[in-house]
C-alpha cells in the first residue's frame, strides 16, 4: 500500500523513514482503516474490547518489532514510534492494547528475559497465540513503585510464592499471562515474573465505570500464595533499575501514542469543520476555527519533532530516563490542549462518538496519567537538570 504522510504530519517527518518502514506503515494504516476504525465506536460505547483486534494486530505484524526472534527486518525506534502514532490516530484503546502486548510485556521479556524465555514467549506474543498483561501498579503504589511496591516474592525451593495486589492492569481480564513485579522478601529488590493467569491464587476483576479508554479491559489483580517455578523469574530483572529499563522505552512510545491521539482528534475536527455549514459557508472559513486548527497543528508538529529525537537517541544508546520523561510530559500536555480544541470546534457534536473528537477527548485523560504523571515526569527531569531529587 503506497504511503503518504497524514495531514497532521505537517512537516512530513515520516518521509525520513526507510522505504521498507514506510511500506509497512502504509499497510498498517490500510488495515486499521478497513478493519478497526469501523468497529471502535460501538465497542467504546459498550466498554467492550473487540475480540477481533488481537488477530488483526497479529496479522499486521506490529508486535515483536525490534526483536530478531520475531521481526527479522531492520527497523528503527523512530519507526516503532510511528506504528504507535498510526494506531493511536485511529483508536487510543487499540494502541494501548499494543503498547501493553508489545512494549510492556514483550519489552519486559526482550530486555530482562533469558535467551530461553525470549525464544519461548516472544514468538507467542507476536503471533497473538498469547495475550499478555503487565502488573506493576498497585492500589496503594503508583508513582512510588520504586520503593513502595507491596507485592512480595518469596523463594521456596524450586518455586517463587507471590502475594499482593495490582490495579489498572490493561488486558488483564483476558490475558494468558501477566508480568508481575514483586519485592523479594530477602533482599528487598523488585523482580519480575512470568505468571500464567490460570495459576491457582491468581484472580483478575474488571474495573468498571471508566470515562476513558473504555475499550481497554483494566483489572484489579489479587495474588494469594501464587506459586510459579523458578524458571518463571525474568533472569535479568533483579532490581527496579531493570524495571526502569523497560519503562524508559515504553514511556517514549507513550509520547508517540499521545501525538497520535492529538492527530486523530485534529484530523476529525478538520473534516468536520470543512463540512459543517453555518451562515452559508464552512465554519473552517472563519478566523477562530483556523486559529484553533493552527494551534492543534503546531502542538502535533512540535510533539512529533520531540518524539523523533528521543527515538533517535534510543537507537544511538543515548536516551536516559529524563529524556523519555520530558517527552511523555510535554507531548501529553500538548495532546490535552489539542483534543479540547478539537472537541470545541465540533460544538455539541463534539461530545458524541459519531464525529470522532469526543472519543479522543475522553481517552486523552487516561494517557495523560498512565506510565508516569506529568508531575512525576517533571520531577525526573528536574532531578537531572539540578542534581537534586525532589521526591518525597
Amino acid at each position: 500500500m503506497p504511503f503518504t504522510p497524514v495531514p497532521s504530519d505537517f512537516y512530513d517527518y515520516a518521509l525520513a523513514l526507510t522505504d521498507r518502514e514506510r511500506e509497512f506503515l502504509g499497510e498498517l494504516r490500510s488495515t486499521l482503516d478497513r478493519e478497526v476504525a469501523p468497529i471502535v465506536d460501538d465497542h467504546w460505547d459498550r466498554a467492550e474490547f473487540p475480540a477481533a483486534v488481537p488477530g488483526i494486530i497479529a496479522r499486521a505484524g506490529v508486535v515483536g518489532l525490534g526483536y530478531p526472534e520475531t521481526r527479522p527486518f531492520e527497523n528503527s525506534a523512530t519507526f516503532r514510534g510511528w506504528t504507535a502514532f498510526e494506531l493511536a490516530r485511529v483508536d487510543a484503546s487499540t494502541a494501548t492494547y499494543v503498547g501493553v502486548q508489545n512494549g510492556l510485556v514483550a519489552g519486559s521479556i526482550g530486555v530482562c528475559g533469558s535467551e530461553a524465555q525470549r525464544a519461548e514467549w516472544l514468538p507467542k506474543l507476536a503471533s497473538g497465540e498469547v495475550v499478555g498483561a503487565f502488573g506493576l501498579t498497585e492500589p496503594l503504589s503508583g508513582s512510588d513503585s520504586a520503593k513502595g511496591l507491596r507485592t512480595t516474592a518469596r523463594r521456596d525451593g524450586d518455586e517463587w510464592v507471590l502475594n499482593g495486589s495490582k490495579r489498572w492492569i490493561g488486558n488483564a481480564t483476558f490475558s494468558d499471562m501477566t508480568i508481575i513485579w514483586a519485592k523479594d522478601e530477602v533482599d528487598g529488590q523488585v523482580k519480575g515474573f512470568i505468571v500464567p493467569t490460570s495459576t491457582p491464587g491468581y484472580t483478575a476483576t474488571k474495573i468498571e465505570h471508566k470515562m476513558a479508554l473504555r475499550m481497554v479491559q483494566n483489572a484489579d489483580i489479587t495474588l494469594e500464595d501464587v506459586r510459579v517455578p523458578a524458571s518463571s523469574k525474568l533472569e535479568h530483572a533483579n532490581s527496579f533499575k531493570d524495571t526502569s529499563s523497560v519503562l524508559r522505552q515504553t514511556r517514549a512510545e507513550v509520547a508517540w501514542l499521545a501525538a497520535g491521539v492529538a492527530a486523530g482528534a485534529y484530523e476529525a475536527a478538520l473534516r468536520y469543520t470543512t463540512e459543517r455549514i453555518q451562515f452559508g459557508r464552512p465554519i473552517a472559513a472563519t478566523q477562530l476555527v483556523q486559529h484553533h486548527l493552527a494551534t492543534c497543528l503546531g502542538n502535533i508538529t512540535a510533539s512529533i519533532g520531540m518524539c523523533v529525537r528521543v527515538s533517535e537517541m534510543l537507537d544511538a544508546g543515548e536516551q536516559r530516563d529524563e529524556h523519555s520523561a520530558l517527552a511523555k510530559a510535554f507531548v501529553t500536555s500538548r495532546m490535552r490542549e489539542t483534543v479540547a480544541l478539537a472537541r470545541e470546534m465540533c460544538g455539541g457534536n463534539g461530545i458524541v462518538t459519531d464525529y470522532g473528537p469526543g472519543r479522543f477527548f475522553a481517552d486523552a485523560e487516561a494517557i495523560y496519567s498512565y506510565e508516569g504523571t506529568r508531575e512525576m515526569n517533571h520531577l525526573i527531569v528536574g532531578r537531572a537538570v539540578t542534581g537534586h531529587a525532589a521526591f518525597v
